[in-house]
């Protein structure tokens, strides 16, 4: 389902609505089939910016029009809805098949594996599509990888920007991991009574 914004972004902060992009590991963001290695990192940034492709954008290999989006988290989301912002001329994506928390993978298994959702998507070539998830589904999001496997008739598939709505929790992964390591007993941290110096210790 998509929604178009029904008012004017110059009365509304529109880009605080938008603050997953903050939460976005982006040294780790990767896409398969991209044309240009690496150029996937572009289409992430604030949505203020999302017309913006001065620094690039992510294009497929001429003839193949998909595309696969790996986008990790720094901490664990929920995703209310999603932006595309595709190229002109045919090469805007046509259909968006989402999985949670699925890391590698590859075409073969997009095509092969049921998606958590999929959309039907519109030349969004403004920024003023957004479409909504099945909120429910979309919680403790620690990855997302977006299947993109048709455009609109274009030899190549082109994304400017991808954006994500919605809510980060307060702890970062790696500050999670953190606690639950401390949560388990060290032995070392628990000295023994000879070793504490509250008793002796004798060894045969």
């Amino acid at each position: 389902m998509a929604c178009m914004h029904d008012h004017s972004c110059e009365d509304h902060d529109c880009s605080s609505n938008w603050s997953l992009y903050k939460h976005i590991d982006l040294s780790k963001v990767s896409a398969l089939n991209e044309a240009v290695p690496g150029s996937v990192k572009s289409v992430f940034k604030a949505w203020e910016h999302r017309l913006n492709s001065s620094e690039g954008y992510l294009e497929s290999n001429d003839g193949d029009p998909e595309l696969l989006v790996f986008i990790p988290f720094t901490s664990d989301v929920k995703i209310k809805s999603i932006s595309i912002v595709g190229g002109a001329d045919g090469s805007s994506p046509s259909k968006m098949r989402a999985f949670i928390n699925r890391e590698g993978i590859d075409f073969s298994d997009a095509q092969s594996m049921q998606a958590v959702q999929e959309w039907d998507l519109a030349e969004n070539t403004q920024g003023m599509l957004e479409y909504q998830t099945r909120y429910s589904k979309f919680q403790s999001v620690g990855n997302i990888t977006l299947h993109f496997p048709d455009n609109f008739g274009g030899d190549t598939s082109q994304i400017h920007y991808i954006g994500f709505k919605g809510e980060a929790t307060q702890l970062k992964r790696d500050v999670v991991a953190t606690i639950v390591y401390e949560l388990m007993p060290n032995p070392s941290d628990h000295k023994t009574k000879a070793e504490g110096g509250g008793g002796f210790s004798h060894v045969e």
